[in-house]
């Protein structure tokens, strides 16, 4: 009779906490109605996004006058967001033209490895092209000899290094939690802070690098960026022309515009609370920074540059004739 009861007892524990082996993804909308819209207007935007970042990479590596270190971090942040938009959207095109919302246990953590590798990489490079302008404002004369072409390298490599083992280190945290009770995900991929939250298992070790490790990853970069903003603008101030004041300013000008789209829509995400228990809000942040920011990317860096403009009109005149 003992042993009946033990068994019982066991079989009751495992009915309440079986572990899911898939999510559910909220998505956009729920309106049946909205949902050719939203594919329709998310494919174009990906399209975009793809031939525009595909096109600044093609333009640099054509052209010879741009492989400098400027261009050479262009032409990873351009591969990066290539990364960081492909992460996300194909999925979500599929669970709209499909109608469903499922995500597998090993899809949902292939996202939020690859979402938090190429979010991070974002992050560092921006900071790599802030140190860059910095050098070649503050220190033109010295600018070849710092920045030569091993120091670039080291930069970007160790960019990817440092991020790949971040975005591994969070993924394999996530790999030992349990998840027995509700699977909806209240976001349109998966995020690494909803899904801590269906957490059925103890989440301190995953809070505790979260806010150490990301925390200071996060924050490092944009503090960077600041400081060499900080004595760019210096600079900028201590030369007397109007006119080499204008050209200085103008070479930041691509620069200061992604950083600030990419922090602005980021800290609305991360660092605001939700309007909502629903997340609404953090839905619509998170479009920007994820699909609006490397759309809009491309752009910015060939319609403000001159050289950029150069190359991709060269490029697509060759690709016609």
């Amino acid at each position: 009779m003992e042993c009946r009861d033990r068994w019982n007892i066991y079989h009751s524990m495992r009915r309440n906490h079986t572990n899911i082996y898939e999510f559910l993804l909220v998505g956009l909308s729920e309106w049946p109605q909205q949902q050719p819209l939203l594919f329709g207007l998310f494919l174009g935007m990906y399209l975009v996004t793809m031939v525009g970042n595909l096109l600044i990479i093609l333009a640099i590596a054509s052209d010879l006058h741009l492989h400098t270190p400027m261009y050479l971090f262009l032409a990873n942040l351009s591969f990066s967001d290539i990364g960081f938009i492909s992460t996300v959207i194909p999925k979500m095109l599929d669970n709209i033209g499909s109608g469903s919302k499922r995500i597998s246990y090993g899809g949902c953590l292939t996202q939020l490895y690859f979402f938090g590798l190429f979010a991070d990489l974002d992050n560092f490079l921006l900071a790599v092209m802030a140190l860059d302008r910095y050098v070649a404002i503050s220190h033109p004369l010295h600018y070849a000899m710092i920045m030569n072409y091993q120091r670039c390298v080291l930069l970007v490599a160790g960019s990817w290094v440092v991020t790949t083992f971040h975005a591994l280190v969070h993924t394999f945290l996530v790999t030992r939690l349990s998840f027995c009770g509700p699977n909806i995900i209240p976001h349109f991929f998966c995020d690494l802070v909803p899904l801590l939250n269906l957490a059925c298992s103890s989440t301190y070790v995953n809070d505790l690098v979260l806010i150490l490790v990301a925390g200071t990853l996060l924050i490092g970069p944009f503090i960077c960026i600041l400081t060499s903003y900080f004595y760019i603008a210096l600079a900028i101030l201590r030369i007397s022309s109007p006119k080499g004041k204008q050209r200085a300013f103008s070479n930041c000008t691509s620069h200061l515009s992604v950083v600030s789209l990419f922090y602005s829509t980021a800290i609305g995400v991360y660092l605001c609370p939700p309007s909502s228990p629903s997340g609404g809000k953090n839905r619509v942040f998170s479009i920007m920074y994820t699909v609006v920011t490397p759309m809009l990317n491309p752009f910015i860096y060939s319609l403000r540059n001159r050289d950029m403009k150069g190359a991709l009109g060269k490029l697509l005149r060759r690709k016609t004739l």
